[in-house]
């Protein structure tokens, strides 16, 4: 089983509604960005959507934007000519040419620096492009597929993101949601995974006990589906083929640290409250945070989409 398979398994009503919006923009050539926390399987979706589109027999060029040096991005991205700045001792063509045809991923879309991300915008759309030291501008055909884990919306507001670019990118958002929010597709996940991972190590999988499950359903996973990878490779190497219970699991999942919320209680107030006028206005106030993103919404209340959308019909917020 591939990695990409691993992370599209789901019967949440969350992980559903990400999968049927899969499948409608992989048969477009439209700009998609992906957002969601570190490990929750950005990469893997993108490379789902690209192998679903009518340019996968085309280049996929992944590049972290984040790994490669400030001064060196653009002409990683667009390419160089010999001898246009120092170092420069031979012609580059540029991740955006050798992807000509395919699809371009770019990771940590969140780090470009402003100036190249006024590149990337102009690219975005014309379609073309000048190698650093070219007279001439070049033009390719390209889809590009971005991801971060920060909210570009937030960053906009801060000055740390072009907002022109923002918009040209947010086309089609995809938001992928923490595994602690899809806790019912956990089971699936890990019988899966173990299934992969004791191929790929010649050994047989563990059984789960229904308390050893219960424990994993109940942990926060801040590391999401590549920490529940990473424990379910754990486990198989170290209980091959036996029975695993709760007091088998890693001391983090058995106490299930959760972030400490103490700092964050509501005081109520001595003259009371009316709690669903409270509940409407905080509703009302994510909303409007988010933009209508009702899944961004539903993270600051704490809440699971589904039940976000529960409450807005009980409320009738549009």
């Amino acid at each position: 089983m591939s990695q990409k398979e691993d992370i599209l398994t789901g019967q949440s009503p969350e992980f559903l509604a990400l999968q049927r919006s899969a499948k409608i923009v992989a048969a477009t050539d439209v700009t998609v960005l992906i957002s969601g926390e570190t490990g929750t399987g950005k990469e893997l979706l993108a490379r789902h959507i690209y192998q679903n589109s009518k340019r996968n027999h085309r280049p996929f060029i992944t590049l972290n934007c984040a790994a490669l040096p400030e001064n060196l991005i653009e002409s990683e991205l667009f390419g160089h000519r010999k001898g246009a700045f120092t170092g420069a001792d031979r012609d580059h063509s540029g991740w955006v040419k050798k992807a000509d045809g395919g699809t371009l991923f770019l990771d940590e879309i969140s780090e470009l620096p402003l100036a190249v991300q006024a590149t990337l915008l102009r690219f975005l759309e014309a379609g073309e492009f000048q190698p650093l030291g070219q007279a001439a501008v070049e033009k390719v055909d390209v889809r590009i597929i971005a991801a971060t884990n920060r909210d570009l919306h937030t960053q906009v507001q801060a000055g740390q993101f072009r907002s022109d670019l923002y918009y040209r990118l947010h086309v089609v958002p995809l938001e992928l949601p923490p595994l602690r929010e899809r806790n019912t597709d956990i089971p699936l996940l890990i019988q899966q995974l173990s299934q992969r991972l004791a191929q790929q190590h010649a050994l047989d999988a563990p059984l789960y006990s229904a308390a050893a499950m219960k424990a994993l359903q109940a942990y926060y996973w801040p590391g999401n589906i590549r920490e529940l990878r990473n424990v379910c490779e754990r486990l198989l190497i170290l209980f091959n083929g036996s029975d695993i219970g709760f007091d088998n699991l890693p001391a983090e999942i058995r106490n299930n640290n959760l972030p400490d919320k103490k700092n964050e209680a509501f005081t109520l107030p001595d003259s009371g409250i009316q709690l669903q006028d409270l509940e409407a206005s905080l509703i009302n106030q994510a909303l409007s945070k988010t933009r209508g993103n009702q899944s961004r919404a539903a993270k600051l209340l704490g809440l699971t989409r589904s039940t976000l959308i529960y409450r807005m019909k009980k409320f009738a917020i549009q």
